[in-house]
């Protein structure tokens, strides 16, 4: 190993025991379980991963800190930095040639969810009336439908009872 590679590993060491801690901002510090496919992959690959997915996260926290309070529920704002967030997982994923989805991926995901998205709640989209043209024919449709009824039902009950 160079010296850049030991280097990278105490990093990953060290962010993994400040998240056992308590004190990071991340997936590491909640209940997930992070006990991915640890023996599927070497020790590197995996800490290169956690290394690159913290790398992705930071960005998406730093695109979600110029989104204000009031906005984190629109989609049409928040779906660049969440797009983001994922491609990027993804991407690293695809690199290190490590498996996506996994744990850890769809921990910061649902994290992302929990720290931003709570509040959020799926809204109807508001009903408007349909256009006029619209709304006369289908109020006149069926009052101009009784009388022709009407009249049919007569005019059957009538053939009926010549025949009789």
């Amino acid at each position: 190993m160079n010296p850049s590679q030991l280097l990278l590993l105490l990093l990953v060491g060290v962010s993994a025991l400040d998240a056992h801690s308590g004190t990071a901002g991340t997936p590491h510090s909640t209940n997930y379980s992070l006990e991915e496919e640890s023996s599927a992959y070497p020790a590197f690959q995996e800490a290169m991963y956690r290394l690159q997915a913290q790398e992705c996260w930071n960005r998406f926290v730093q695109q979600m800190a110029n989104v204000s309070a009031m906005h984190l529920c629109e989609w049409s704002v928040v779906s660049r930095p969440y797009a983001t967030l994922t491609h990027c997982l993804e991407n690293c994923a695809d690199v290190l040639e490590y498996s996506y989805p996994n744990a850890l991926a769809e921990n910061y995901i649902v994290y992302s969810h929990r720290m931003y998205f709570l509040n959020c709640t799926l809204e109807r989209p508001l009903l408007l009336d349909p256009p006029e043209n619209v709304l006369l024919t289908l109020i006149i449709t069926p009052i101009c439908l009784i009388p022709l009824l009407v009249t049919l039902v007569v005019l059957k009950s009538k053939d009926g009872e010549m025949q009789a």
